[in-house]
């Protein structure tokens, strides 16, 4: 039992590892992208762009806290749907919660993964993304595309996005690294949290871990 717990923990700390670097990767996007653009072609542009910006920037490399939050705060919120995502990992009780209490979640739940994935940024150095063949009809509003994370050591890491159509162009509103997705890994603890102590218990937790995430210092890459 020991063993299997161990199992699971390295696991999900493996599959943090590398949803931070999927959105590390989108987090240096600038605003030109076009609305037509399809999405494999958006999440293509990006990726190429942040790789090669992080691995220039000796700021970013040396893990300076403050510039890193800067630029994802200003590049990933215009192609992520932190609303239809923390809607998603809420759950059932995100239509139980008032307006005030879903603005709150959004809030808090964004701030969640921009702190926790800005520290991959400074982590880049020799990945590369492979992307698998793109299938989806002109007319589809939701789309995944797939990729992989190549490394000098270790296995291919599958990775995957999935995209909704905006009219400003195509969001991503989940993640899917080694078969899990993101919404999914968050709403096992949300509801967990929620039937402790309400949405508001919920907003209180993430309030706090959010305070001890922007109290920590960055780290650079080794």
């Amino acid at each position: 039992m020991r063993a299997l717990r161990a199992g699971k923990k390295k696991m999900k700390k493996l599959i943090n590892k590398f949803v931070i670097f999927a959105f590390a990767t989108l987090a240096f996007a600038g605003h030109s992208m076009a609305a037509d653009e399809a999405a494999d072609q958006l999440v293509k542009r990006i990726s190429t762009e942040v790789i090669d910006a992080a691995k220039n920037d000796k700021d970013i490399q040396a893990g300076n806290q403050k510039r890193i939050n800067d630029l994802v705060e200003a590049k990933i919120l215009p192609y992520v749907n932190f609303q239809r995502m923390t809607s998603l990992a809420v759950g059932k009780s995100w239509r139980e919660a008032t307006p005030e209490q879903q603005k709150l979640l959004v809030t808090e739940f964004r701030t969640l993964l921009v702190y926790t994935y800005s520290g991959a940024i400074a982590q880049i150095r020799d990945q590369q993304v492979e992307f698998k063949p793109f299938r989806a009809a002109p007319e589809d509003t939701e789309v995944e595309v797939r990729t992989q994370v190549i490394q000098k050591r270790g296995e291919p890491i599958q990775l995957s996005y999935r995209l909704e159509k905006a009219p400003g162009g195509w969001k991503i509103f989940d993640i899917n690294v080694l078969g899990a997705w993101l919404v999914e890994t968050y709403k096992g603890s949300f509801a967990s949290e929620i039937s402790k102590s309400g949405i508001d218990g919920l907003i209180k937790t993430l309030t706090e871990k959010n305070k001890k995430l922007a109290a920590a210092p960055a780290k650079p890459a080794k």
